[in-house]
């Protein structure tokens, strides 16, 4: 049954906003993918800031040239699905990956993180790096690593000066008669 020209304007200005939307885009072939699976990769893209779409690729390669995408046209054959990151795209991209790892319905093709075209190798790489929280805290640790090891040597000199003092105040050394000035 054909798709009335209402209906298809409707899916061309909702792949347009999801494109502008998103921070990552992961192009999928789906086959013989059954109804239950496609409910369970969609809630774990939900519960990774994601989701994923069944485009019709004539539609969906107006949608990229109308927001300047050009380079994903050759993915666009067959049964296409969409996996999309609002947030950030490595977990979403780990969802994909270990799903197609799962089943054999479902195949990684590629991707676009901003601007750069992923092919499928570069969206295993970004699957395997970790959660942004995670680089953020590595990060953080690196960046104060140098300063807490400074108030290290720090706090050693001065715990040296004290001992020093205290070992003099006990030794009785310097009790008795003022110095004449």
């Amino acid at each position: 049954m054909a798709i009335t020209r209402k209906k298809k304007e409707a899916l061309l200005a909702q792949y347009k906003e999801v494109l502008e939307r998103s921070n990552a885009l992961f192009l999928t072939r789906y086959e013989r993918l059954t109804v239950n699976q496609m409910t369970v990769l969609r809630r774990k893209l939900r519960e990774a800031d994601g989701g994923f779409l069944v485009v019709k690729n004539t539609l969906a390669k107006r949608a990229f040239h109308e927001t300047g995408v050009t380079d994903l046209d050759s993915l666009l054959e067959g049964p296409v699905g969409i996996g999309f990151s609002f947030a950030d795209p490595p977990p979403v991209a780990k969802v994909l990956v270990d799903f197609a790892k799962e089943t054999d319905a479902l195949t990684v093709k590629g991707g676009l993180l901003g601007t750069t075209v992923l092919d499928e190798r570069g969206v295993k790489a970004l699957a395997a790096l970790p959660p942004l929280d995670v680089i953020r805290a590595q990060l953080l640790g690196v960046i104060a690593a140098p300063a807490s090891q400074l108030a290290g040597v720090i706090a050693g000199g001065v715990r040296q000066v004290v001992n020093v003092l205290h070992a003099y105040a006990e030794s009785g050394e310097g009790e008795g008669e003022p110095a004449a000035a």
